[in-house]
This record gives C-alpha cells, sequence and structure tokens, in this order.
C-alpha cells in the first residue's frame, strides 16, 4: 500500500526564499556552502534550488564572484572595458556613456587592461564618481604585453601597464635572461586573481634603462612594425615604376616649368608636399603639389590592406616607422629635387585680403627646384647675406616675400574667424650614433613653418569644399564643440583667477581665443592653455561633415599628407575618382561604405600612434635626465594633484614632485591649481617658476622624480 503524503506538504518556492533570504544578509555576500546549508529542511530538494539558483543568475537578479553570493540589486549590469589598473584598484570605461567607473583591486576578478568586462554598479564610498565590480569578463583582450624580468633564479616580471604586480613567467625559449631585461610576454593561463596569472617570455629586447629599447617593446605590445610582408614589398616594387611619369604626362597638366619648391626638416625623407606662389592682377596665385600616392596604391591591393591597417606612420625619437615601404614613402611617391613626379595639385586664386576666391584640383606632373629646408629658409627671411644659402635659393627666392605675405593675411583671417591659438612647448630630443639621448630642446617653430602650416590648411579646407559642391562621399578632418560640463567647469576655474570670460550663451572659438590672449605672457599662462586645450573635443575623422571648432571652419580635410596618412589617402582616391568619371552618384555609390571604414580605423589608429610617440619620447627625457641625478634644474610648475605637483623644466622634460618629499602636513588641492599643506599653510601653484632637484629616472615607465628646492622669486 503506497504511504499517502502528508496533507501539509507543498512545493517549495526557492526562487523566492534564496531572494529573501539574500534579501536579509544584503549587502554582505554568502558562502555557497552556507546558503545550501541553509536552504536545508525536511522536505529539501537539491535538484529544484539548483534550478532556482541557476535561473537567478541567468536573469542578473543575483551574482556569484570568488567572495560569494548576492543580489545584484535593481540596476542591471553595463560592459565595459578595463582601461586602467593601480596598485589597489582599476578603472572601467563604460561602452554606452564613455564614463570611467573605478573598481577596487578586490572586486576585479584579475581583469586586465583592455579586457571587455560586465559590471555592476553602486554607489560609491568615495564620493559621487560611480564604483563597480567586475562579475564577468565577457571577453579577454590582453595577451602580449612588455614586462621587466626582476630576480634572476625567481622567474618574475614586472609589467609595464600594472607595475604593482609581479607575474610568474616560463621561459620555453630558454632566452637567457637577466635582471632588469625588457621582455616581450604573452599570458598562457588566467586566474581570478592578478597574482595567479601566468606568462611566457616571447621576445628578450635587451636593458630596461636603454630608451630605444623600451621605445622598441611599445611598438611591439601596440603592434607597430617597420618591416612590411613580403607580399606588400612585391605590390611596391610593381607600381614603382619610374617610366610611368614620362608616360603619364599626356593624362596630365605639365607643371614642371613652375617655380615649385618644398620645404621640411633637413632630415625629412618622406616629402609629400611642395608649394608654388606668385602675386596676381587679382592677388595671388598659390598652388600646394602634393605627391599622388592614390596612383600607386590602389584599392584593395596589398599596398593599400597595409595602409589602411596602419592607418598612419608613427615618428619618435629620430625614427620613424612609415605607414608606406620606403621604396614608396622615401622613392616615387617623395617629391625629390630635381626629379619628375606625379601630384595631385590644388591651385587657388586668393584676393588681397587673403581670401579664396576660386580653387581647381588638378592631376599633374612636378619638379621641384630646391629641397628647402626651415632653418635655412627662417635665416633668409630674417635677412641672411649668406652666399651659399643664397646660391642654394637662387631659383625660387624672390617667391619668398610673396609668400610671407600672403601667410601674413592668411593667418589674420584665422585669427579674425576666432580661431584659439593654443600655446604647447614641445621638446625635440637629441640622439646620438649609440642612440642614446644626449640631449632635450625646446622645439621652436620659426616664421617658414608657420608658412607652410597656413598654405597647407587652406589647400585642406579647398578640398572639403570640393566634396561639399560636388556632393561627395568623404572622409573630413572634425573637431566638435566642447563638452558643455567641460566648459562649466572652466569657467569656474577662470572665475576663481577673475580672467574675463563669457561661456553663458555657449562658448565659441572666439572666446576661448579672448581668454588666451588675455593670459599671454603670465605666469598662469602655461596652465590656462592646458586647461583650454583639455576642455575642447578631440579631433577625429569622420564621414559627417560636422565642422572644425578649433580651425572656426565649417569644412575641413585633411589633404595634404597621403605618404603618411591614410585619411589624406582616402580623399585623394575619392576626389581622383570624381574627377575621371564627373558623377557624383557612381563616386557615392563606390565609396558610400568605403568612407565609414577609414574614417573609423584612420581616428583609431591615430590615437594609438600619439601615444606611442608620447610614450617614447618619454623614456628618451628620463634617459637623458638619468645622466643628471642629483643635480638641481629650473622649471614651471603644470599641474597639481592630491599626490604632489608636475613640474616642467626648460627643456620641456617634466617629473612628479611627491607630497611625500615636502614638509609634513594633510594636502589637498584648492581650486585645481594650487597645492596646500593645511597644517603648515605652505602652497605650490600652478605657473610658479621652482628649482628641483633630480632624484631618480624611471626610463622602462618613463617617469622622473623630483625634489623640491625652492620657489624662484
Amino acid at each position: 500500500m503506497k504511504k499517502k503524503k502528508s496533507k501539509g506538504a507543498k512545493k517549495i518556492n526557492y526562487t523566492k526564499k534564496i531572494v529573501e533570504y539574500l534579501k536579509k544578509r544584503a549587502p554582505k555576500k554568502v558562502k555557497y556552502k552556507t546558503l545550501l546549508k541553509d536552504m536545508r529542511g525536511k522536505q529539501f530538494d537539491f535538484t529544484e534550488f539548483t534550478k532556482a539558483l541557476e535561473k537567478l543568475k541567468r536573469d542578473n537578479v543575483i551574482v556569484e564572484d570568488q567572495k560569494g553570493i548576492s543580489l545584484a540589486g535593481t540596476k542591471k549590469t553595463v560592459v565595459g572595458k578595463i582601461v586602467k589598473l593601480g596598485k589597489t584598484f582599476g578603472f572601467a570605461r563604460l561602452e554606452d556613456t564613455d564614463e570611467e567607473v573605478f573598481i577596487s583591486g578586490r572586486n576585479l576578478l584579475g581583469a586586465l587592461p583592455g579586457d571587455k568586462v560586465k559590471l555592476k554598479i553602486f554607489k560609491s564610498s568615495r564620493g559621487d564618481s560611480p564604483e563597480g565590480e567586475v562579475v564577468e569578463i565577457v571577453e579577454e583582450n590582453f595577451s602580449l604585453f612588455t614586462g621587466v624580468v626582476i630576480g634572476e633564479n625567481f622567474s618574475l616580471l614586472i609589467p609595464d601597464m600594472f607595475p604593482q604586480y609581479e607575474i610568474i613567467f616560463e621561459n620555453p625559449l630558454d632566452y637567457r635572461l637577466s635582471s632588469g631585461d625588457k621582455v616581450l610576454a604573452k599570458i598562457i593561463k588566467r586566474g581570478k586573481r592578478h597574482s595567479e596569472h601566468r606568462c611566457e617570455i616571447v621576445s628578450n629586447l635587451g636593458s630596461s634603462q636603454r630608451a630605444a629599447v623600451c621605445a622598441e617593446g611599445i611598438l611591439a605590445v601596440n603592434g607597430i612594425t617597420a618591416e612590411f610582408s613580403d607580399e606588400v614589398l612585391k605590390n611596391a616594387d610593381e607600381v614603382s615604376n619610374y617610366n610611368e611619369i614620362s608616360r603619364e604626362l599626356k593624362n596630365r597638366l605639365d607643371l614642371r616649368e613652375e617655380k615649385i619648391f618644398t620645404i621640411d626638416s633637413a632630415h625629412t625623407k618622406d616629402i609629400d608636399d611642395a608649394i608654388s606662389v606668385e602675386r596676381t592682377k587679382n592677388g595671388y596665385k598659390l598652388g600646394v603639389h602634393i605627391a599622388d600616392v592614390s596612383h600607386y596604391v590602389k584599392p584593395k591591393s596589398e599596398l593599400d590592406n597595409e595602409a589602411f591597417n596602419r592607418g598612419t606612420s608613427v615618428y619618435y625619437a629620430n625614427k620613424v616607422v612609415p605607414m608606406l615601404p620606403k621604396v614608396l614613402s622615401n622613392g616615387i611617391c617623395s617629391l625629390n629635387e630635381g626629379e619628375d613626379r606625379l601630384a595631385f595639385s590644388c591651385l587657388m586664386e586668393i584676393d588681397n585680403s587673403g581670401h579664396l576666391l576660386s580653387y581647381d584640383f588638378k592631376k599633374t606632373v612636378i619638379r621641384s627646384r630646391v629641397k628647402g629646408v626651415y632653418s635655412e629658409i627662417n635665416e633668409l627671411l630674417l635677412g641672411s647675406e649668406a652666399s651659399d644659402l643664397r646660391d642654394k635659393y637662387k631659383e625660387v627666392s624672390d617667391s619668398f616675400e610673396v609668400m610671407r605675405e600672403l601667410a601674413g593675411k592668411l593667418k589674420k583671417n584665422r585669427l579674425e574667424r576666432g580661431a584659439p591659438q593654443i600655446e604647447s612647448i614641445e621638446g625635440a630630443v637629441v640622439i646620438d650614433e649609440n642612440d642614446v639621448c644626449v640631449g632635450v630642446l625646446p622645439h621652436e617653430r620659426g616664421e617658414s613653418e608657420e608658412i607652410i602650416e597656413d598654405f597647407m590648411l587652406m589647400a585642406n579646407e579647398s578640398a572639403a569644399r570640393f566634396a561639399r559642391d560636388n556632393d561627395l562621399p568623404f572622409v573630413y578632418r572634425v573637431h566638435e564643440k566642447p563638452d558643455g560640463e567641460k566648459i562649466s567647469t572652466l569657467g569656474e576655474i577662470l572665475s576663481l583667477l577673475n580672467i574675463p570670460h563669457s561661456f553663458e550663451d555657449g562658448v565659441s572659438p572666439k572666446d576661448l581665443s579672448k581668454v588666451l590672449e588675455y593670459v599671454k605672457g603670465k605666469p598662469s599662462a602655461i596652465a590656462i592653455n592646458s586647461l583650454v586645450l583639455r576642455s575642447m573635443s578631440k579631433a577625429r575623422y569622420s564621414e559627417e561633415e560636422l565642422g572644425h571648432f578649433g580651425l572656426a571652419l565649417d569644412n575641413y580635410a585633411h589633404f595634404t599628407s597621403p605618404i603618411r596618412r591614410y585619411p589624406d589617402l582616402a580623399v585623394h582616391r575619392i576626389m581622383s575618382d570624381y574627377l575621371e568619371t564627373q558623377d557624383s552618384g557612381l563616386t557615392r555609390a563606390r565609396f558610400n561604405k568605403f568612407v565609414y571604414a577609414a574614417s573609423s580605423r584612420s581616428s583609431e589608429a591615430e590615437i594609438i600612434a600619439l601615444s606611442v610617440e608620447r610614450s617614447c619620447n618619454d623614456c628618451y627625457k628620463a634617459e637623458y635626465l638619468s645622466t643628471m641625478t642629483g643635480e638641481q634644474a629650473d622649471g614651471v610648475i603644470c599641474s597639481v594633484m592630491d599626490f604632489g605637483f608636475f613640474v616642467m623644466l626648460d627643456n620641456t622634460c617634466e617629473g612628479l614632485v611627491r607630497t611625500k618629499s615636502l614638509s609634513e602636513g594633510e594636502y589637498y588641492v584648492d581650486n585645481l591649481l594650487t597645492l596646500k599643506n593645511k597644517t603648515s599653510g605652505d602652497s605650490y601653484s600652478v605657473g610658479e617658476r621652482v628649482t628641483v632637484k633630480i632624484e631618480s629616472c624611471n626610463i622602462s615607465e618613463g617617469n622622473v622624480d623630483f625634489s623640491f628646492v625652492k620657489k624662484i622669486e
């Protein structure tokens, strides 16, 4: 006879029971074993309990990590990317909003830079900024990295991207390693904590005390290589047919008898722009002649695929990693002196006030009369009587006064438009024959550099007008209006400093120009220029015509550097297609999708290249200062943080004065511009000149530590 179930027996709702249990214990996490033990009873059904628990996880009602199980809260999980790791924390940038979220070390789940993660967001104990917890690593994007070997017998290395952790490595290729070697490594096993990750050595680059070695590592980990595949080199050799230049004459405008010449630095080998200028009855005729790279790099060829992926050439120290093989960049595409070259010319008519009357784009053949050098032409513009210089430039010297006159009018117009003239100090590193940095000098722009810049701006603006006038798909260089919140913050700082400004009705380029003009020559100029720059949007490439805030222009594109920038090559290709077909509909059909891909990839590549160039140069600067450890130097405070202040030396090298090296007391930042000691009243403000002592230099990380000596009155 079957045993009857008791009348009071009911099916247990484990979903409800688990949620109520976790609510009572929130915000604490409960270990699975504890939950299981407390759920057990006389009628416990393990299968139903497990089903309920797993469904709650799938529905994001609860989350489980190595610390235990807890309610996910009312907010859904969000997706972000790990962008930075500190010693006991990390930051993730959210996909939807670009907002950065703080994550404590215990909540990182072993996530590494570049990893795509699912985050639970909660109210931060640190203030208003959001805080998060990694509940799942959705996509692992960190594998290849550089680091420094420590301890010859302990098999440990310190990764450059998160130097607060030590990782055990394997050496399957049996490299001979010493403590302090810079190595290229890859993750071979992931753990739930950073200390549990394992890696293996891929390559030993050399001593981390050499900037050249550190730069090589920075390039490698960013996928930047000077080497080209055999297929790309073969394609480059195939198209580099110098005989074709003469055969192309019948299809092009012959400008070989025009006074066309180039102006670049003395060491430039990839010369992609030349100019010609003369007075006319109505004003001026300006020619900007650009290497016709699109004639050689055809769509979907091996060369084109490689150039698309690279996006840009990378320049650092005294080196260049080219976008195109040298047989093109330094050879058939380079506008070398006295050699016939295929060009894409922008021929402009400009009135006596410096305003554009008309433009015409033509496929041409040119022959540069001379390889001009900025420093030499600057000397001549200053009135040098040096006979060797006058002999070198005798064919084109009568163009100098005309180009100076025209450039002056173009600059005047640019300033009247209100384009902000942000002053930034750049440093040029001096490298010896052993690839060691032996000096850092402030880079000064002379008159000829400014002239060429203004001429290139005119050609770029004309190219954008060409696209608009002919209704073409295009790759524009855009610079959108500043973010309202950033401008509001800038306004608050300017008010505190009693700097006149008016942002109430939205900011215009002219508004920022007035601020920069007001602080020009004042001690705070460096800081205000930096703050204005940080308040502005980042320039990028776009298929949309969004204008250029920084230049105060409605239409702008990059046309003048197709040897070293893919967006310029893309622009040339689109314009060439239209000039050949005269059918905008056909050009749109061919390039509508292409401009999206070219704009996106070019923007990504530019960001990486700028970061790499900056990081490499920082290593070289640290290498130079390492020879001056213990010496004193003068500089200016350029920014302040809770942990100290940064000083830019007169040679443009920067270093950090940490609060722990200052007098004892509690430090805080007042108005973003002054670091104050609550106890002693000592203060250190942006713009103040100080003397510092060079204490230590980390060449591998490109960081320098100073100690404060005195203020300079």
